[in-house]
């Protein structure tokens, strides 16, 4: 099973925001997921990102790939992709 931590998102139109969780690679952008990891909203100035960095670590130590996006956001925050 490919793991990855991607963005889904919430909120209505226009008025987006994101949690950033742990999901098998095949489910939908905003399908069922494993865990939740984190939030962010890029609404707000500057953009506010929430993230629980340990469980972050424990998913990429498992092999969890991040996506382009989440990357950055991890590497914004400190935490080593």
């Amino acid at each position: 099973m490919a793991v990855h931590i991607r963005l889904k998102r919430f909120g209505t139109k226009k008025k987006v925001h994101w949690r950033i969780v742990v999901a098998d690679a095949r489910m939908p952008r905003d399908g069922r997921f494993i865990e939740e990891v984190g939030y962010y909203d890029s609404r707000k100035t500057p953009a506010k990102i929430s993230l629980k960095a340990e469980r972050i670590k424990h998913w990429l130590s498992k092999g969890a790939l991040p996506t382009e996006t989440v990357k950055s956001l991890l590497k914004k925050q400190g935490v080593k992709p």
